[in-house]
């Protein structure tokens, strides 16, 4: 069965350039390691998707709404849809002194920021600086090869990855979600450490923000922080 707009899918993804095969982006932890992307900051499973609400290049969201769950996909991204064609008119020549007078020592390869936007420096003579507005990616063909993991299907398990799009290092089997009797509210137990995240007030009000934004029928949301006590 195909997927439609409006389901919730777990999807496992690479993006590569396709003139070199170069990884740019990945859900997978091996392959950002062996990559040379990998952060430890980052959280590496499969992303949510809400199909036709997740922003995503159109060719992978039209591949993706004829998927089928637990099947591989793979889709090219041309440049007019991903980040546009190189631009020749976004390579400008600034002063050196610019820089300078900003207590900057533009080098060559450099990203630096001027006027609000971001430009990689590609050459420096003369006093002048050559800076390139392009995307980093601009006129390349990206390749996103992935799979659907699955389907999320109960309003719980929605509410659950909703919920970890704010709280990414807390593993799903960690919430769980009730609803009272008439569907008008949803109970949320949390584990103790979520009370060491920084603004957890803010993140909860976020949080409980968007579940209200995306299930109408829900009055209220309770988050219940359970703290194991150590006898």
């Amino acid at each position: 069965m195909t997927l439609n707009k409006g389901d919730y899918i777990l999807f496992d993804y690479t993006v590569v350039v396709k003139d070199d095969n170069k990884v740019i982006e990945t859900t997978n932890e091996a392959t950002a390691k062996e990559a040379g992307i990998y952060r430890p900051e980052e959280v590496y499973e499969p992303r949510l998707v809400i199909l036709g609400e997740t922003k995503l290049w159109e060719p992978l969201e039209n591949a993706l709404l004829n998927a089928d769950e637990g099947k591989d996909v793979e889709v090219e991204i041309p440049p007019e849809k991903a980040y546009g064609q190189r631009d020749l008119s976004k390579i400008k020549i600034l002063s050196i002194r610019e820089f300078h007078r900003h207590g900057i020592v533009p080098r060559v390869d450099d990203v630096v920021e001027i006027e609000g936007n971001r430009a990689r420096v590609i050459s420096i003579s003369g006093g002048r600086v050559t800076l390139d507005f392009n995307h980093p990616l601009a006129g390349k063909t990206l390749v996103v090869r992935g799979k659907v993991v699955r389907k999320l299907t109960s309003n719980e398990e929605k509410i659950v990855y909703l919920i970890r799009q704010y709280m990414p290092r807390i593993p799903p089997d960690k919430i769980s979600v009730s609803f009272s009797q008439d569907g008008s509210e949803a109970q949320v137990r949390l584990p103790a450490e979520v009370l060491l995240y920084e603004k957890i007030g803010n993140i909860l009000l976020q949080a409980a923000s968007e579940i209200g934004s995306r299930f109408a029928e829900l009055k209220k949301v309770n988050f219940v922080e359970e703290v194991e006590l150590k006898r």
